[in-house]
């Protein structure tokens, strides 16, 4: 197992899948957790000095905080639908509950000020269609700088790519101050679904590529459903959907930079890609999902 990737299990809490703070990443800022709740549980929850976003990976639930009350409508999969969301800030108690059982992801994000919760409407969260020909995917925009900003330091993410294609491509980094990027720590969360496109689970695989350009740093790694990876520095991607399993995988962000921000740079021996695009159709099979649901 590389230090970075982290197979489904070795994170876990308890019953909860996922713990993760920036101290067991070795870095400052960035964490994730990700909760099951069972059909009529509820959990309390402390952000200490993290702010969070509540984001239903399947299920519904209600979220309460400083006396004020969200109603999340979730979805089935992260495969069938585009969902709402809550933001939560730092020093809160925050309850979570469930009528019908839950699986909700908190990308998390150590920070200075705190804000007032907030909820976030699936029918508000912008959805991209990025790249051309295999290297076509759906990116969902639903904590991004310039989208949400309602938040200190935390920015996030969803992409979905379709089996067989390429994402986080051109390969890129975003490890110093420069001219195009700002420093920010990320964890990839990936779900990779089933035969049938949408139940997540284990049969299926993608790979995933971090590397240094002095190779110092030389990764790649098979994930599975559950996995999650760590890029402290370099460049990374491709993310690559084997064929017949769709990749999902929940970017997290943050950064010690004053603004929120996701620049970065790309790899300048792949960078030309980028520009090939224009004469590529898109892959029709983006977008995959909605607010509404399933597009095809």
């Amino acid at each position: 197992m590389s230090k970075l990737h982290y197979p489904d299990g070795t994170l876990c809490s308890g019953a909860d899948p996922i713990l993760l703070a920036p101290a067991d990443a070795g870095w400052t800022y960035t964490g994730l957790r990700v909760l099951r709740l069972r059909e009529g549980e509820s959990r309390i929850l402390r952000t200490g000095d993290f702010e969070a976003f509540v984001l239903p990976l399947a299920g519904a639930c209600t979220v309460r905080v400083d006396g004020l009350v969200f109603e999340l409508t979730g979805r089935d999969s992260v495969f069938t639908r585009v969902t709402d969301f809550a933001y939560v800030p730092r020093d809160a108690e925050v309850e979570l509950s469930t009528v019908g059982g839950l699986e909700v992801a908190l990308p998390m994000a150590r920070c200075g000020r705190r804000l007032d919760p907030k909820y976030g409407p699936a029918e508000e969260v912008p959805v991209e269609v990025r790249g051309g020909g295999h290297a076509t995917r759906q990116v969902t925009n639903f904590g991004a700088p310039g989208v949400w900003d309602h938040a200190d330091k935390l920015n996030a993410c969803e992409l979905i790519t379709p089996d067989g294609n390429w994402s986080s491509y051109p390969p890129h980094k975003h490890d110093q101050a420069s001219a195009c990027e700002v420093v920010n720590e990320e964890i990839y969360y990936f779900r990779i679904a089933e035969q049938d496109g949408i139940t997540p689970g284990r049969t299926g695989f993608g790979m995933h590529r971090t590397y240094t350009a002095d190779g110092a740093l030389d990764e790649n790694v098979a994930v599975r459903d559950g996995d999650v990876f760590l890029v402290p520095h370099g460049y990374h991607g491709p993310c690559i959907a084997a064929p017949g399993y769709p990749m999902y995988y929940l970017n997290v962000l943050a950064g010690p930079a004053p603004e929120r921000s996701m620049a970065f740079c790309d790899d300048p021996a792949h960078a030309w890609v980028r520009g090939s695009w224009a004469d590529q159709p898109l892959d029709p099979r983006c977008p995959v999902t909605s607010h509404e649901g399933r597009v095809l």
